[in-house]
């Protein structure tokens, strides 16, 4: 029976048997004796987005009060849901993404604990996911982006729209109307300055 720790463009935390190119943590949101969420779905505004391997550790998911594993499709899908690079184990893509994001939105020498804070009111509206207006014309946007019409999530790649599932992304079906926007407003800005997100093989084929 897989764990409920597989995370969704629209930052759900749902249970599925695949797990995705990253791992990443909200903090500790889950009781390890039972391994299932408690109803509360973050408990710090760090959201990260981490490597699956690291200097050969290995962790237990669910297995300790420590943070609790989470895992995405790729990096683009984690952006989505409000997470950014982890410092620690990323350090350079992390360094990447924030002289991105600075140039992005124009502010200099931010910290993570302001870059988190600043993610932390774009991700979230009342405890659920904040959906923006769209910045520019879908087609326009940098690739890495998604956005939500209906109940479908989008990745947008190289101006397609490409709809997302749980194993990976196809061709959208059809045209795509409604749109609003799901990866907070200044994450697509570092996109827009040049961040490079890793994107699932199927985004790419």
């Amino acid at each position: 029976m897989p764990l409920q720790n597989r995370v969704t463009p629209t930052g759900d935390i749902i249970a599925t048997p695949h797990r995705g190119l990253f791992t990443g943590n909200r903090g500790i949101i889950h009781d390890p004796a039972t391994k299932t969420l408690l109803r509360k779905r973050w408990s710090s505004p760090a959201w990260i987005t981490c490597v699956c391997e690291f200097r050969g550790w290995r962790r237990k998911v669910m297995g300790g009060r420590s943070w609790t594993e989470l895992f995405f499709l790729d990096e683009a899908t984690a952006f989505s849901a409000g997470h950014r690079p982890c410092f620690f184990c990323r350090r350079d893509d992390a360094n990447r993404f924030r002289a991105a994001w600075e140039k992005g939105n124009g502010i200099a020498d931010i910290r993570a604990r302001e870059l988190d804070t600043v993610l932390h009111r774009e991700r979230l509206e009342r405890g659920k996911k904040r959906l923006h207006p769209l910045p520019m014309p879908v087609a326009q946007l940098p690739d890495g982006a998604m956005v939500q019409a209906g109940d479908e999530s989008f990745l947008i790649v190289q101006g397609r729209a490409l709809q997302w599932s749980m194993a990976g992304y196809q061709k959208a079906k059809a045209a795509i109307e409604n749109v609003l926007l799901l990866t907070p407003p200044s994450a697509v800005r570092a996109l827009g300055a040049g961040y490079r997100p890793v994107l699932h093989p199927s985004a790419l084929s």
